[in-house]
């Protein structure tokens, strides 16, 4: 049984589906990089800095780096619950967010994986001072 990575996590439950699935018979690689996009966009919003907040303010959090860790498949059928964190920032420019897959059935963790986050701003892509917006919500949440 594995244990959360971080205290905390915000969450949430999927079901590999049929349409996750590959030729290796489990759900594809890319299919968790789409899961983490879910999950961090849930949390965002649960901390109060939803998409809509990201266009007015033409800023974001953009992805710089990513990292993934396939520790074990994800069968069809499979719920799988995902956890996600802020785990550090600068409180300028830069933050990263923890993921971490635990398969229900059993706790094991079968993926892991690390964004390494820029503030830019939208209209140009430029990396731009994060605004007090987001220094407000996602402050209060990193976890280390």
């Amino acid at each position: 049984m594995s244990a959360w990575d971080f205290p905390d996590p915000f969450t949430q439950t999927v079901r590999v589906l049929g349409t996750h699935i590959d030729v290796l018979a489990h759900a594809n690689n890319a299919v968790y990089v789409n899961w983490c996009q879910d999950v961090a966009w849930a949390h965002s919003e649960h901390l109060g800095v939803a998409p809509s907040a990201y266009r007015e303010l033409d800023r974001a959090m953009a992805v710089r780096t990513a990292t993934y860790e396939y520790l074990d498949a994800a069968l069809e059928g499979e719920e799988l619950e995902i956890g996600t964190w802020i785990t550090a920032s600068d409180a300028r420019l830069q933050m990263r967010r923890h993921f971490q897959m635990r398969r229900v059935r059993d706790a094991a963790t079968v993926f892991r994986g690390d964004w390494e986050l820029v503030c830019i701003r939208i209209s140009s892509g430029k990396p731009v001072r994060m605004p007090r917006l987001f220094l407000d919500r996602y402050e209060p949440a990193v976890r280390r």
